[in-house]
């Protein structure tokens, strides 16, 4: 059985070694190149940080008006996975008390480099490394549980929403961005990786956990996602496809992958025609989720 799968569709005595090897190469991949630092090309670091974050919501011009930085003043925020510490800033910048984890050192050492750049007093946050799966705060901690782009890297993205869940106060509101399997980026990764290869009995699951990003790495289907939602305890939610830039082939390759073929893919991609065709066959599912009053 494939061991990107969910660990609770694994057989029970090969759950704990499978997921524990797969986590571990999770946080190898991401302690060699932080999100988004690529994008930051300045000699000196205040430049660096400011491309990042320019290039961050260029690439990303829904992150606003979808985490709502600016209603955060005096509530309890806890951000999973704070990457180069760009969204994390805005939280701190608009008053929240702030809380942060990641997988990586290197992502909580960017996080408060910026923070220190920026003058942020250090009082005014928290940073952690730490497990998504076993987040390490009581329950009912926090009013908003926002995540972007980071719980489909988990092993068990199932227990990461039990986890936002449980830490969530009654009435809380968990916003995330998880993948979107019927998309355009996991029909460009299967053309690829699967077709390209004389493989195209692989499957869109299979070629995105070998290929997309960190290893394991995973996309849902609307309902596939409606259903975790469900059983971690969730309602009301919503969750919306959403174009991104990786649906355009728009972004800027890991210098591992800058090959021919894929700067050829770039060039080729039908923008027009995606565009024409709307969200529904966005990368992203944009996931709004309430946690139940007592």
């Amino acid at each position: 059985m494939n061991s990107t799968l969910e660990p609770s569709l694994l057989k029970r005595d090969d759950r704990q070694p499978r997921t524990e090897s797969l986590l571990a190469s999770v946080r190898e991949f991401w302690e060699q190149e932080t999100c988004g630092v690529r994008y930051g090309t300045g000699a000196e670091l205040s430049a660096r940080l400011r491309e990042i974050e320019e290039t961050r919501y260029r690439l990303h011009p829904e992150i606003p008006g979808f985490a709502r930085f600016n209603e955060a003043s005096g509530k309890a925020v806890l951000e999973i996975g704070v990457g180069a510490g760009t969204d994390f800033a805005q939280w701190v910048r608009a008053g929240a008390i702030a809380t942060g984890v990641d997988l990586t050192q290197a992502a909580i050492e960017h996080t408060k480099s910026r923070l220190e750049v920026e003058g942020l007093a250090a009082h005014n946050y928290h940073l952690r490394q730490a497990n998504a799966e076993h987040l390490p705060f009581q329950d009912d901690s926090f009013d908003i549980v926002y995540s972007w782009g980071v719980l489909h890297h988990s092993p068990d993205t199932q227990k990461t929403l039990e986890e936002a869940f449980r830490v969530l106060k009654p009435g809380g509101q968990m916003r995330i961005m998880i993948y979107h399997r019927r998309s355009w980026t996991a029909l460009f990764y299967w053309l690829r990786f699967a077709v390209l290869r004389g493989r195209p009995f692989r499957t869109f699951s299979e070629v995105l956990a070998s290929h997309m990003e960190s290893p394991g790495t995973k996309a849902y289907t609307v309902r596939e996602a409606s259903e975790m939602l469900q059983r971690a305890g969730f309602a009301p939610f919503s969750i919306k496809p959403h174009l991104y830039h990786g649906d355009f082939l728009d972004f800027k390759l890991r210098e591992s992958r800058d090959t021919f073929v894929n700067r050829l893919g770039q060039r080729l991609a039908p923008r027009s025609l995606i565009r024409a065709l709307g969200h529904r066959f966005g990368g992203m599912l944009l996931i709004e989720a309430d946690k139940p009053h007592l």
